[in-house]
């Protein structure tokens, strides 16, 4: 098998090799006078430039004309093997082999014939200038014509251009040429700008699935807490079944809240919104927030209550697992995670963040029961520190004495630019630490020739252990952090 691969690829090469040579052949033979000429203008022009202007833009000694979408191009067989539809074409035992004029079908809707002007002329010259509001049809055409120099120009210069404006066509336009890099860029983009630069339009783009894999991932930029993640959604579905509002983003969940309250007032609607026939598509999104994170606090939980998007049944099963979690830390010595589980911290770590718009000091901790670890998290002269909060600092819920608790934690830092590209990052990836009482660890130390603000603050937790897990404290020594692997 491994030596029938290769064979093919040094046939591939051969005869590659062989048709730039025809090319140079050709070139030489129907441009020759104008290089024997001593005019210093002409000798300019006997080079791509001139081979693209004369050949290809003029036509001259055409053997082949193609036909597509109203238009005509005379063209060249020798250039045109280059594409690997075309090479099949000419040198199999079709029709087309023997034929003056192609008339080309075009499937694809994406391609036009400004796209198939530049890919076409592709096969002219060396460099092709590919405009990124043009990129998604000439990658079409080149994928038609099976030009893999030209496809990957597209995939680059279409990974370089991603903004609000394209990610959700060059995401859509990923999937269906297969350009997993690009793909991948593309969910990279939301992942980090869905939530830190909210945008009417680009949730009005977003569809089921693509959001769907943004909200189950434990790499999305959350800012403040899980909460924010609901209503960031709540905003979206709006926008969804209401793709005709126009307002600026400020005024889009007081938009939502007030369509939401109209359903159950003047419908008399008392199922939960994900219940019934105009919810259930968004079901399999919402299912994905972490309702744990949410309940855990006693102003968001009672706008779940009032909303009534997410089924009952849903939040009783998590609140009896939030119950169970804390008679363990109470009862059990639960005292957090103390083994290395990455599947468990990216399915069920809690997600916030917090926006830095300068550089300064700054001290805050986010909102919810934890269980009684109440984590202080300060940034300044360019570290990040947590702090283990248990009697130096006032707290107003309850707050655990155990001499050491645990946690899994990530933390990562951005900046942005005004297209939502990273301009720099830093992770201090998946970690174990263990505290003691008002103990206090330094989780990162800046450089200040990197930093750029504002700066995003995304961190990941998980203070509890699964429940296979539980076990006493084995003591561990004190402020000790591992990395999991």
């Amino acid at each position: 098998m491994a030596a029938s691969v290769k064979k093919e690829k040094e046939r591939h090469i051969a005869s590659v090799t062989v048709n730039q040579r025809k090319r140079t052949a050709y070139w030489r033979r129907h441009a020759g006078t104008e290089m024997r000429s001593s005019d210093p203008l002409k000798k300019l022009k006997s080079t791509s430039k001139y081979i693209y202007q004369t050949l290809f833009l003029n036509g001259e000694n055409s053997d082949i004309r193609i036909c597509a979408l109203g238009q005509e191009w005379n063209l060249h067989k020798v250039y045109l093997c280059q594409s690997g539809y075309f090479s099949s074409m000419f040198s199999g035992s079709w029709k087309e082999s023997s034929m003056m004029v192609i008339e080309l079908e075009i499937p694809d809707q994406n391609i036009d014939t400004e796209a198939l002007q530049v890919v076409f002329g592709s096969l002219y010259r060396d460099d092709v200038l590919i405009k990124p509001s043009r990129v998604v049809s000439i990658l079409a055409a080149a994928c038609m014509l099976q030009l893999d120099g030209l496809i990957q120009q597209c995939g680059e210069t279409m990974k370089e251009n991603v903004s609000v404006k394209t990610v959700c066509g060059y995401y859509a336009a990923a999937n269906m040429y297969g350009l997993d890099s690009v793909t991948k860029k593309c969910l990279e983009w939301l992942l980090n700008n869905l939530m830190t630069h909210q945008n009417v339009d680009l949730m009005k783009e977003l569809g089921v699935e693509v959001i769907e894999q943004l909200i189950q991932s434990s790499d999305l930029f959350v800012m403040q807490v899980e909460m924010d993640v609901y209503t960031a959604l709540k905003k979206w579905m709006f926008l969804q079944l209401n793709p005709s509002w126009d307002g600026p983003i400020k005024q889009l969940l007081v938009d939502a809240d007030s369509w939401l309250c109209k359903r159950r007032s003047e419908l008399g609607e008392d199922e939960p919104f994900l219940c019934i026939e105009q919810g259930l598509p968004f079901t399999p999104v919402f299912r994905h927030v972490r309702l744990q994170y949410i309940i855990n606090d006693l102003a968001s939980a009672r706008i779940l209550e009032r909303d009534n998007i997410i089924p009952q049944d849903w939040l009783s099963s998590i609140y009896k697992q939030q119950w169970f979690a804390m008679l363990r830390t109470e009862h059990d010595n639960d005292n957090g995670p103390q083994e290395a589980n990455k599947e468990e911290f990216e399915r069920n770590s809690m997600r916030c963040g917090r926006k830095l718009n300068k550089d300064g000091d700054y001290c805050w901790r986010w909102t919810g029961f934890n269980y009684g670890f109440d984590l202080l998290v300060t940034y300044t002269n360019r570290f990040i520190v947590f702090k283990r909060n248990t009697l130096s600092q006032p707290c107003g819920g309850a707050v655990s004495l155990q001499p050491r608790r645990h946690l899994a934690f990530r933390l990562r830092l951005a900046s942005f630019d005004s297209s939502g590209k990273l301009i720099c990052s830093r992770s201090t990836g998946y970690q174990l630490l263990t505290l003691e009482k008002d103990q206090e660890y330094v989780v990162m130390n800046l450089d200040s020739r990197l930093l750029s603000f504002p700066l995003y603050v995304c961190c990941n937790f998980l203070y509890t252990s699964p429940s296979s897990e539980r076990r006493a404290d084995t003591g561990e020594p004190e402020s000790s952090a591992r990395s999991v692997s």
